[in-house]
């Protein structure tokens, strides 16, 4: 994926243009990364869930204690693309630092359940809030 479409899947998701079909767990991971390296207005871990929640809503979603966004996924999802982006140079560009999770276990979108058992992170509470890992923390 280019710089060029890493940065035009993060507009259209802030945008709220996206279409629904193109919010891919790669997607949510190349618009963390454009955040995070180029958007210096806006603090993922502090706007990601709003902006999701938006989203979710403007393609006909719901953000409830079933479906739509998910806090514990997101934060964890987002302290995982901050440690990748710590191995790498600051000046990294959007598109080296997406290989790098291409290439990592995070483009596998089921990396969660090393930390989560299904049963706790698929709650509610999970859904709500941050909840702690209940098989083993993640990496610092």
């Amino acid at each position: 994926m280019t710089d060029e479409d890493i940065r035009a899947i993060a507009d259209a998701f802030i945008a709220r243009t996206l279409p629904k079909a193109d919010w891919t767990h790669d997607a949510h991971f190349a618009t963390a990364l454009w955040l995070m390296l180029k958007r210096p207005d806006l603090r993922p871990e502090r706007d990601m869930g709003a902006l999701i929640r938006r989203y979710n809503e403007s393609v006909g979603g719901v953000n409830d204690d079933n479906s739509g966004y998910h806090e514990t996924i997101t934060q964890a999802s987002l302290r995982m693309a901050r440690r990748l982006l710590a191995d790498l140079p600051d000046d990294v560009a959007p598109s080296v630092a997406f290989a790098a999770v291409k290439a990592s276990p995070l483009s596998d979108k089921d990396w969660l359940f090393a930390y989560w058992s299904r049963s706790a992170l698929m709650t509610p509470a999970a859904r709500r809030d941050w909840l702690e890992p209940d098989i083993k923390p993640m990496p610092a």
